[in-house]
């Protein structure tokens, strides 16, 4: 069972204005992943269920969070149906995000009152998620639609929260161009969390990384 709410998971992103993205499946490595995101001030995680037995995974690393990491909260990401939403629900997912535009997942989510975030790529998709109670739009893919369509959507529905993934770097600059467009929080994995930083187990330097993104997000934002 979630540890907690939608509203918990939505004035967390709104607070921190980041969600770091990691997969691995090593599940000690993945605990040390976790500690130094959470040492480094982040508050969120979105598990990448992409591998085999990912649910293994997610599970375990729940469980030392929960245990752990008071205040950490977990949520599980590439979420391509409602059957796997649930299940990662009841292994205590606090949140669910999906690369696209699935009415199955909402009305698990909803009916579990889990917060869930799916992938939208037109304003047409974006009012149909709204409608089906969603609170943070995940764009996806960032890259392909950048700030300006933020921007562009934030003009005639100002009420629209929006997450930006892939596309969104550790950089100042794009990281202000992010958030002067609008948007609630960016979703970062391999530019924050990267192949370099998991090879060498250098949780140091991934802790200072998450600290230094998280400051200038604040000072961006102020």
């Amino acid at each position: 069972m979630a540890q907690f709410s939608r509203i918990d998971v939505v004035n967390t992103m709104k607070d921190t204005g980041m969600v770091p993205l990691f997969y691995h499946p090593d599940i000690e490595l993945g605990k040390k992943v976790l500690k130094a995101c959470y040492d480094g001030g982040a508050r969120l995680m979105e598990f990448t269920a992409r591998g085999d037995f990912a649910f293994e995974v997610f599970s375990e690393l729940n469980k030392y969070a929960v245990k752990e990491l008071p205040g950490m909260i977990m949520g599980v990401g590439s979420i391509t149906d409602g059957a796997a939403a649930s299940m990662f629900i009841q292994m205590g997912a606090n949140f669910i995000v999906t690369p696209s535009f699935r009415e199955d997942i909402a009305k698990v989510c909803n009916r579990r009152k889990i917060l869930w975030s799916p992938g939208c790529g037109s304003l047409t998709e974006i009012n149909a998620a709204e409608e089906l109670g969603c609170e943070v739009v995940k764009l996806f893919p960032g890259s392909t639609y950048g700030p300006g369509f933020v921007k562009a959507i934030k003009g005639p529905q100002p009420w629209t929260s929006v997450m930006p993934t892939g596309g969104v770097s550790t950089e100042k600059d794009n990281l202000k161009a992010w958030f002067d467009a609008g948007v609630t929080c960016v979703g970062m994995g391999s530019k924050l969390i990267s192949k370099e930083i998991l090879q060498n187990e250098d949780f140091e330097s991934l802790k200072q990384n998450v600290k230094e993104v998280l400051k200038t997000i604040s000072k961006i934002k102020v």
